[in-house]
């Protein structure tokens, strides 16, 4: 699942240890509620994935702009597509009370999203076509979100998807170096299926990929 052919982006490497911690008095898990993004909502998706998942300082920023409107026309045709199962989460501030008592809904102000969809392993020689499992791709958050329960939210959306989609498992894959990630994905029950190594790996000491998985029937 990428954006666009010109900027791959790291599958679930939102997560960056050098983002500060965001204020509990803007962000607690309380006031977290997760829904199914809509068109809506491209454009606050596109600033959220762009910041997670491409460089924002130095001479690189020249390219945001660019890089923003791949993520939102590519993100918008997934969104229209109905060919094969796929989903799209966004995580927002829920309604919280005003001043007077009443609800304000603060559900505009879009703290994450993740994205889950159907992907075929490649055919063997015992098998003729590849089989189906669901994969978690594009978690993001926003700096300011983070260590609020927002990543650990939307995961567990796309779990329980999943399971309304009939499957007893789900697979991500995560950068061998990004521990803040690693250490979520651990604590949620996830667990090493295999080690992937590329070309940026073996030749240019690229970070290796971990295919993890979780299973979501408890024995």
């Amino acid at each position: 699942m990428n954006f666009f052919g010109t900027a791959r982006s790291q599958p679930n490497s939102g997560f960056r240890g050098r983002s500060n911690p965001p204020s509990r008095s803007r962000c607690l898990a309380s006031d977290i509620a997760v829904r199914r993004a809509g068109s809506e909502d491209l454009r606050v998706l596109a600033e959220i994935l762009a910041a997670s998942f491409h460089e924002t300082q130095g001479w690189r920023t020249w390219f945001l702009p660019l890089i923003r409107l791949g993520i939102y026309e590519d993100l918008r045709h997934r969104l229209r597509a109905s060919h094969h199962p796929h989903t799209c989460f966004v995580a927002t501030l829920g309604d919280r009370p005003g001043p007077d008592g009443s609800r304000i809904a603060s559900g505009d102000h879009l703290l994450g999203t993740v994205e889950l969809s159907l992907k075929s392993s490649p055919p063997t020689a015992w098998r003729i076509s590849g089989l189906s499992y669901p994969y978690i791709s594009n978690l993001a958050v926003r700096p300011q979100a983070r260590r609020c329960g927002v990543a650990r939210q939307l995961l567990m959306a796309c779990e329980q998807t999943a399971l309304e989609w009939g499957f007893r498992e789900v697979y991500l894959h995560v950068l061998d170096n990004n521990l803040p990630a690693r250490a979520l994905y651990t604590q949620l029950g996830y667990r090493l299926r295999r080690v992937e190594l590329t070309w940026g790996t073996t030749w240019f000491g690229k970070p290796r990929q971990l295919f993890l998985y979780k299973s979501l029937i408890r024995p």
